[in-house]
């Protein structure tokens, strides 16, 4: 089930960011998706559904804004080393 949103654009921005409105959608779909992702409020999976990506795709994706596929911090990775994980 999906519920449809609705966003009032200026017109410039379709024009300025080279979109239609549909690949515009998508492409706030993503951004949405990858910014919680980052910040930690949502899993891969759960960002890819956003996205409406596999989430092998939503991997990929991740290079496109500099976001690491990866939620742990250098301190995390570091204690699951000293724990053997």
């Amino acid at each position: 089930m999906s519920i449809a949103l609705k966003i009032d654009m200026p017109e410039g921005a379709f024009s300025a960011l080279r979109m239609d409105p549909d690949g515009l959608a998508k492409e706030l779909r993503l951004a949405a998706a990858v910014k919680w992702f980052e910040i930690g409020i949502i899993s891969q999976e759960k960002a890819a559904e956003i996205a409406g990506l596999s989430r092998a795709e939503f991997i990929f994706c991740l290079s496109r804004f500099n976001v690491s596929p990866f939620q742990y911090t250098i301190d995390e990775i570091r204690e699951e080393l000293k724990r053997g994980i």
